[in-house]
């Protein structure tokens, strides 16, 4: 498959290109800063660019199967970069017809509110995480105004264990007790076998251990 990722050189970003690479997919490594990757790696395209320029983001889009936007922000930060460029990605694919489209988003959007435990939803959601909540909301607004076939994954809190392929993925817990951790690499597990699989079509499950 041949898979544009936007957002390639963040934390998911990484094992995301490193995994599809594995996996035989030929992948275009959308960044500002690119050259942090070998650029002489089998099946690897490397792109510099801003999310936030249209015609560079359509230029990443054009020809591929599918896309992974993996965009992330320091905590703090009011820019709406993961929206704004999300609305870019969601524009250009559809101008373009490339219709599936997967998307790193964040436990506690939408209706994942209701699963956090109340000192996550009292004291972590309203400050330190406020503003990426914010942002990942409004990213998920540009989805479901969308006629793409797009999946949002919702993951808990990121360490930096190895891949496990072992994690709780759904839309609701059912009073399933939850670490709201999850490693980097798993989450790119999880996030490259939904380019394939349909369980989640349109929706935002969420990834936890």
């Amino acid at each position: 498959m041949k898979l544009t990722i936007f957002g390639a050189t963040g934390k998911v970003g990484r094992h995301l290109v490193s995994q599809a690479i594995e996996q035989g997919h030929e992948v275009s490594a959308f960044s500002r800063s690119p050259n942090q990757f070998d650029g002489s790696m089998q099946n690897l395209t490397l792109i510099k660019g801003d999310v936030l320029d249209k015609q560079a983001v359509k230029n990443a889009v054009i020809g591929q199967d599918a896309v992974i936007c993996a965009l992330g922000m320091p905590l703090m930060n009011k820019d709406g970069l993961r929206a704004r460029g999300t609305g870019n990605i969601v524009d250009a694919m559809q101008e373009l017809g490339v219709e599936r489209l997967v998307c790193l988003s964040i436990f506690g959007a939408g209706s994942s509110w209701n699963m956090l435990p109340w000192h996550y939803r009292k004291l972590i959601m309203p400050t330190v995480l406020r503003r990426a909540l914010v942002d990942h909301q409004n990213q998920e607004n540009h989805l479901n105004a969308s006629k793409l076939d797009w999946v949002a994954i919702r993951p808990g809190n990121f360490t930096d264990g190895k891949r496990t392929g072992s994690y709780w993925h759904g839309l609701v817990s059912a009073g399933r007790s939850l670490t709201l951790k999850i490693s980097q690499a798993d989450v790119a597990d999880f996030m490259l076998k939904q380019l394939k699989d349909n369980t989640y079509l349109r929706q935002s499950p969420c990834i936890s251990y």
